[in-house]
């Protein structure tokens, strides 16, 4: 028995042979063109520490909303809204700090509107029988209204220790922010959970075939719940992480990077048709991203020109997963 088990184990190089047909590893090829090509433009400043700072710290919100909106595409979902809410609800908890509350009670007041919002997106759904992306576009409209109406149109100023020191203080030698260790853990901690765990196959099954998971016993209208309250929260915690690093809360807050974390999601190999995708992938995409905006801006390019780029990489992504959306259905 003993023989046959170890015959039928494959060899170290037939697992590269399969590592090297996987998504992961046409991203890792890309991430580390993407670091040689900036490298050699910028003459090496792209690798000075302080700019592997920036990058670092540029991912912390990417990724938290490259988490709650990757988990709603692999279940066939999709949120405009979290750029909005995030912004909302760290000018709720900069307002509720001003007006004297605890940190812990602005966050969790904050993080309770976020979760909000996202029920209201789920209702939308589930049971107004809106399309995701309309619903949330909505959402998204409102909660930016609600943003300046909140701080009166002007920003508030956040002084609170605690608010300010996980937002933006730095560890190991003042490289490595605590709020990347956060978004770090919760990426392995949600990569975890889809999977190996029952919750996150059946996201994967709501997203691949809806009808199909009903049958098997699955409840996709609760799972649709979970996931949008989920992605709320989510936006929320990235809102005020931003906020309490730059010491204040002002209406544009994290909307500009709402297609971002989308971006970054279909980079990374999340689908838009769902079902398909991962935290792994979804890393690198987030840190192929942050690295190409910040690249772009080591180089000198002009802001109205990243915006172009910006723009084509999402093109880009969506053209590669309409591709492999088309391929996985002739197979």
């Amino acid at each position: 028995m003993k023989e046959n088990t170890m015959k039928q184990r494959p060899g170290v190089s037939q697992v590269l042979k399969q590592f090297v047909h996987t998504k992961i590893f046409t991203l890792l090829v890309l991430l580390t063109l993407m670091i040689v090509v900036f490298t050699v433009i910028s003459n090496g400043a792209f690798l000075n520490p302080p700019n592997i700072r920036h990058i670092l710290q540029a991912t912390v919100v990417i990724s938290l909303l490259t988490i709650g909106a990757g988990m709603l595409l692999i279940a066939g979902y999709i949120d405009l809204s979290l750029g909005g809410i995030g912004s909302m609800c760290a000018m709720m908890a900069a307002y509720l700090l001003r007006t004297g509350s605890p940190w812990f009670v602005a966050a969790a007041a904050a993080i309770a509107l976020g979760g909000l919002c996202g029920l209201v997106n789920a209702v939308m759904v589930n049971e107004f029988r809106f399309q995701s992306f309309i619903a949330t576009l909505a959402t998204a409209s409102i909660t930016q209204g609600f943003t300046a109406v909140i701080s009166g149109g002007r920003h508030i100023d956040i002084f609170d220790r605690t608010f300010n020191f996980i937002g933006g203080a730095r560890i190991l030698n003042n490289m490595v922010p605590i709020s990347l260790i956060i978004s770090l853990l919760l990426l392995i901690l949600y990569g975890i959970a889809l999977k190996n765990t029952k919750f996150g196959r059946s996201v994967y099954l709501v997203g691949g075939n809806t009808d199909a998971s009903r049958l098997v016993g699955l409840r996709p209208k609760r799972i649709s719940y979970m996931l949008f309250i989920n992605a709320g929260v989510l936006a929320a915690v990235a809102g005020m992480l931003l906020a309490g690093r730059m010491m204040t809360a002002n209406q544009i807050g994290i909307t500009g990077s709402q297609f971002a974390g989308l971006t970054a999601a279909i980079l990374g190999g999340i689908s838009l048709g769902g079902g398909t995708g991962g935290m792994g992938g979804a890393l690198i995409g987030i840190l192929i991203l942050s690295g190409f905006n910040n690249g772009m801006t080591v180089v000198n390019v002009p802001p109205h020109w990243q915006t172009v780029a910006s723009g084509a990489i999402l093109l880009i992504a969506l053209t590669a997963d309409f591709i492999s959306a088309k391929n996985r259905a002739k197979n």
